[in-house]
């Protein structure tokens, strides 16, 4: 069979370089959509649903919010194992399927049950789903910080809740329509919120009730159209803008009339900018700064997604007030580029180490370098398997490529073999004529048999064949 193969390559050597050509295209192909990352991601299938649950104790959030979210996604198909988590005022219920299955599957079963769950939730429960994304998924990091001396528009020193609301209304906004992001996390400063505090003698002096209260802010944060009014061939549309803009529009609010004179939620309540309470902070060489992070969607390029956030972070700098920098603090595609450096120069130096072996054991430089040209053609077809097999290109991937090469012996067909003065050997053509050389042989085939020393490849020797049958490393000669 060895045979027939190789006459077939040197009779047909158009079509073997054609199919050299089209691996090497095909490789070159997949290459530019290879994922690259640093490491292999091995996260299974999963969906994590999480609910914010404020003021419940772990114990009612695993009673009231944990346990009936995993009772509805139960029974799902190819779902494998539930597994759950109960903190105070957090659930975290995590849906792991079995291998293989598409993602967006997952997910669109999942959402499927959450809708149903609000007959078995508490009011105000809203169960949602985590990004597309696994743990591995945090790309990049960039910290919001003031320069020394930098000042707000009003003249005052920036504040954490300065910090964050740029990281939220500025960066995050930018950063998520990129392409390949999941999802933009921020953490550290406040949050900006406008306090309503309530004096509750002044509205038992007013009569009023805090339902009152809030019903008044629900019900006067709204613009209102009345249609439009047509004059002279044209329309005037009608409308009362009654969207608060300022803590002051808030302070205005009309709670109830009493003896026809307002009783307005300054009088009852002080107004006031505030801040959220948190349980983390950000800090950078001792200041507390606003740390933002970049979570790539699954199956992404990290290496390319990286390089755009790191790219549209420079640009949005220019955005920024005076005196405020979004600096990264990581960056996946550094990793990335010094895994990538180690494999090329693990692949070099195994590919130059393969040519100086063979060379040891042929004889032959030409020889050697021709055996040595099936290391690109099996790094093409490697590459092309990858990308259909959805599997990225990383330090261990590309790492684990190993160019040990196991010399077969040369094998010549049984009618070569010779025995003169109780030496077993074989005939091979020289300018002067047939020289008789001695042979060490090995296992035997059918038809051939292996030849461990005493001849070279390419030799024509005397037999049934008219030359030394070289096996390409395709493996020994079978009994």
């Amino acid at each position: 069979m060895l045979t027939s193969l190789l006459r077939f390559s040197t009779r047909q050597s158009w079509l073997v370089i054609l199919m050299s050509l089209t691996l090497i295209a095909s490789g070159v192909y997949h290459f530019k959509q290879l994922p690259i990352d640093a490491v292999p991601d091995i996260t299974n299938v999963q969906i994590q649903i999480n609910t914010s649950a404020p003021g419940y104790s772990p114990l009612e959030t695993e009673q009231r919010i944990t346990f009936p979210i995993e009772t509805l996604v139960a029974g799902m198909p190819r779902l494998r194992e539930t597994r759950s988590l109960s903190k105070y005022g957090l659930s975290q219920v995590t849906v792991v399927f079995e291998e293989g299955t598409d993602i967006y599957f997952a997910r669109q079963q999942v959402g499927e049950r959450l809708r149903t769950a609000g007959s078995q939730l508490p009011p105000g429960i809203d169960p949602e789903m985590g990004p597309i994304s696994t743990g591995l998924g945090e790309i990049f990091m960039w910290t919001v910080k003031a320069q020394p001396g930098a000042l707000t528009a009003e003249g005052k020193p920036y504040t954490p809740v300065d910090l964050r609301t740029l990281q939220d209304w500025i960066i995050r906004p930018q950063l998520r329509n990129l392409s390949g992001i999941a999802e933009i996390n921020a953490m550290g400063g406040y949050q900006k919120q406008i306090h309503i505090t309530p004096q509750p003698e002044k509205l038992q002096a007013y009569q009023l009730r805090f339902e009152d209260l809030i019903s008044a802010l629900e019900n006067n944060n709204a613009n209102v159209g009345a249609g439009y009014i047509e004059r002279n061939g044209e329309q005037y549309l009608v409308r009362v803008p009654g969207q608060v803009k300022t803590p002051e529009d808030i302070a205005n609010i009309v709670i109830k009339n009493k003896g026809n004179v307002p009783i307005r939620v300054k009088q009852v309540a002080t107004v006031q900018l505030g801040r959220e309470l948190r349980t983390g902070a950000a800090t950078q060489d001792g200041e507390e700064v606003v740390l933002g992070t970049a979570v790539m969607l699954l199956g992404a390029n990290s290496r390319d997604v990286a390089y755009r956030v790191g790219e549209k972070l420079k640009e949005l700098n220019k955005s920024l007030p005076a005196g405020v920098i979004a600096e990264p603090v990581y960056d996946r595609t550094i990793l990335v580029d010094k895994a990538i450096h180690t494999v090329e120069k693990n692949l070099v130096e195994g590919a130059l180490l393969v040519v100086a072996i063979l060379f040891l054991f042929l004889g032959n430089f030409r020889a050697a370098l021709i055996t040595a040209m099936i290391i690109p053609l099996a790094m093409c077809v490697t590459l092309t398997g990858m990308v259909r097999g959805g599997i990225s290109a990383n330090l261990m991937s590309l790492g684990a490529l190993d160019f040990k090469q196991k010399i077969v012996p040369l094998a010549v067909h049984k009618s070569a073999l010779q025995t003169l003065n109780n030496v077993l050997g074989v005939f091979v053509q020289t300018p002067e004529g047939f020289v008789f050389k001695p042979v060490t042989t090995g296992m035997e085939g059918d038809d051939k048999v292996e030849v461990l020393s005493g001849l070279k490849a390419g030799e024509t020797y005397a037999g049934k064949n008219s030359f030394v049958l070289k096996s390409e490393f395709l493996g020994r000669v079978e009994n």
